[in-house]
């Protein structure tokens, strides 16, 4: 199998990384895909960073174990599976699930550091930051959280304000001037999602369809 195309998608917590990557994956379906997720790199809740009220901060760099997520990557970009388990917030190990990632064609690598962490960033072809509004965002995080994390709205202010919020103004927005696309994702976003399609189309154009 020749080298993997890499793209790499960034943005802040419910800017909507994950609905890009599952659209993106439809579109390249004359090639293999793999995705990997950041998310499944959180290190266990006893090992986490706690803010000065002792409300554990999962929106630091140093939440997920960036040298396992670097070394599975590097892995699966030179051509062997990996295994990696899924990660379910706010829910501490019951439900944990063993996936296998296949190497591929392209690999689609999405998370809030996808830029920020060096050895990753070296490894992308192509990376995508995804921008919208933070009242946006926030709704949707509310929503998300409450529906499938089993969070009180009280908590997802709470984090939103003291590390949502400031956690992004320094470990990842500063990234946005160094991604090769921004992708607005509100009212723009099937026009940003044509124009992205034609930049892949153009770079990787026998794995796109």
């Amino acid at each position: 199998m020749s080298k993997p195309f890499v793209v790499g998608i960034c943005g802040g917590s419910g800017a909507g990384k994950t609905t890009l990557l599952k659209r993106l994956s439809e579109t390249f379906l004359g090639a293999s895909t793999a995705v990997f997720s950041m998310d499944n790199y959180y290190l266990p809740f006893d090992q986490q960073s706690k803010d000065v009220n002792g409300i554990v901060n999962f929106d630091l760099p140093s939440a997920l174990d960036h040298h396992k997520l670097s070394a599975d990557l590097e892995k699966l970009i030179s051509g062997y599976p990996i295994e990696v388990r899924e990660y379910f917030f706010n829910v501490q190990g019951s439900k944990s699930v063993l996936l296998t990632i296949q190497p591929s064609d392209i690999i689609i690598v999405e998370g809030l550091f996808t830029l920020h962490y060096p050895a990753v960033f070296s490894q992308l072809n192509y990376s995508i930051f995804v921008d919208v509004d933070h009242g946006t965002q926030l709704d949707r995080r509310i929503y998300r959280d409450q529906e499938t994390r089993g969070y009180k709205r009280s908590e997802i202010i709470y984090q939103w304000e003291n590390h949502v919020i400031p956690c992004y103004q320094q470990f990842i927005e500063p990234y946005r001037h160094a991604a090769d696309f921004i992708y607005f994702n509100d009212h723009r976003a099937d026009d940003y999602f044509l124009r992205l399609s034609e930049q892949l189309r153009t770079l990787v154009p026998d794995r796109f369809l």
